[in-house]
């Protein structure tokens, strides 16, 4: 029988320090593939602003479509991030340790995404500052009756609490790194944590904003998505008009992002040679969250189909039919199957423990959110009230591109963030060492 791992705390270290080496030729080709798809997508942009936005196939009754989509898919993301590293943390979660920092880290990385989002679908970007209520001699004020005002201030807003979360909590974390290290590196980590030498005073400060940041990214997981989801709730438009879409579009949110950690924790854990840190019993606990919110985003299309049918309007009855059954069916199936199916697989403990499967529903998942944005955003557009100017939407090379420029973009600052920033917490390791060291007994048992 193989011996049980037993993690100290210097072990800890060395095993995070280890992940801040100097990475090889594969990391760089990852890297370079990312970048070239971003540059692409650059192009492309720019393209789209010489020559206007009918390089793109938006146009009536479709002006919202992809690049909407990808702002509320990826602001969704940035929300499983704010769950694990504040909420869990109020209530003392013990598996939190060890991922909440790649949560924190997505969360920072998909908001800067999603703010990329809404200066796409502008016509005339370098305007973009009109979005926001700035002092000014021309008395210029945004419309703020205008949703493009409402993101502007959730994104703003939730962008600004998330870099100070996760700066806040790198500070100790860093001044490890900042001691054993050398060369540009030592000046680099010491300029990041702040001439922390981790006296009582300084834990003592620590704790107390670490705490205060909490409390305050908290309400955010519910307010900022609300807003987003009223970007659509407050037009009168069939399959948009619902009281429901709140609650419906923050389990959402916490769905895809849970998914999201997933989907980059478990590659991490392999690349970065974390198996002793990331045990099964975080993943676990995880995939049941993933469990649970699919379970409320199925039920939460249920109620909204049958608001529909229960209201008996026939504007909302011919969406909703036209959603199932039209041309865009087939994606909606394709939704139910990949939110709805494909999860109730994490019902077995098995398929939670392993690893393989659990990465293949969690991209699953990720493709059904996004499927889903889609399908209300540019499916309701396309059935208004009145039939002859219904139209349906057929994305074009430019949105396409873009659309993989946001996830290059986002995948690229993960990579470059794992490999020269702790991308776990040694602090919150070290102090719930006895659950890890409990986890691992428990994991050799069952493999024994």
């Amino acid at each position: 029988m193989a011996a049980v791992p037993q993690p100290d705390y210097h072990e800890i270290d060395r095993t995070v320090m280890r992940t801040l080496e100097w990475p090889g030729w594969k990391y760089w080709v990852w890297i370079g593939f990312l970048f070239t798809v971003v540059v692409w997508a650059g192009l492309c942009w720019v393209n789209q602003i010489y020559n206007g936005l009918g390089v793109t196939n938006l146009k009536q009754p479709n002006m919202w479509a992809m690049y909407i989509t990808n702002f509320v898919f990826w602001v969704g993301i940035a929300h499983s991030g704010t769950l694990i590293s504040a909420i869990l943390y109020l209530f003392r979660s013990r598996w939190r340790t060890a991922v909440y920092r790649i949560a924190e880290t997505m969360t920072a990385f998909a908001v800067m995404t999603a703010g990329l989002c809404p200066l796409m679908h502008l016509g005339r970007v370098w305007f973009f500052y009109w979005l926001l209520p700035y002092p000014n001699e021309r008395w210029l004020q945004p419309d703020f009756r205008s949703p493009l005002v409402w993101d502007a201030f959730a994104v703003s807003t939730y962008l600004t609490i998330s870099i100070l979360f996760l700066f806040m909590g790198l500070i100790p974390d860093v001044a490890t790194a900042r001691d054993e290290s050398t060369g540009w590196r030592k000046f680099f980590y010491g300029l990041v944590c702040l001439g922390w030498q981790g006296s009582d005073d300084q834990w003592r400060h620590y704790k107390g904003v670490y705490l205060l940041l909490a409390g305050l990214a908290t309400p955010l997981v519910i307010s900022v998505h609300s807003v987003v989801s009223w970007d659509f709730a407050m037009a009168q438009l069939p399959g948009w008009h619902s009281t429901i879409f709140a609650p419906y579009f923050v389990a959402g949110a916490i769905f895809s992002g849970c998914a999201m950690v997933l989907t980059l924790m478990i590659p991490v854990r392999k690349w970065l040679d974390l198996e002793d840190l990331i045990t099964p019993w975080h993943i676990d606990n995880l995939a049941r969250i993933v469990l649970f919110t699919s379970l409320i985003v199925t039920y939460s299309y249920l109620v909204e189909s049958w608001m529909a049918w229960y209201s008996k309007d026939p504007f909302e009855v011919m969406t909703f039919h036209e959603r199932y059954f039209g041309p865009y069916g087939y994606l909606f199936w394709l939704m139910v199957f990949c939110n709805c199916i494909v999860p109730l697989l994490l019902f077995s403990a098995k398929v939670r423990r392993n690893l393989t499967l659990l990465f293949i529903i969690s991209l699953l998942i990720n493709v059904g959110m996004w499927l889903e944005r889609y399908v209300i955003i540019a499916g309701s557009l396309a059935t208004n009230f009145m039939p002859s100017q219904w139209g349906f939407h057929t994305p074009s090379v430019t949105e396409a591109s873009l659309t993989a420029g946001t996830f290059a973009f986002f995948l690229m600052m993960f990579s470059l963030f794992a490999r020269f920033l702790p991308i776990i917490s040694t602090t919150e390791l070290k102090e719930g060492l006895r659950w890890l060291r409990q986890a691992l007994r428990q994991e050799s048992a069952e493999a024994a």
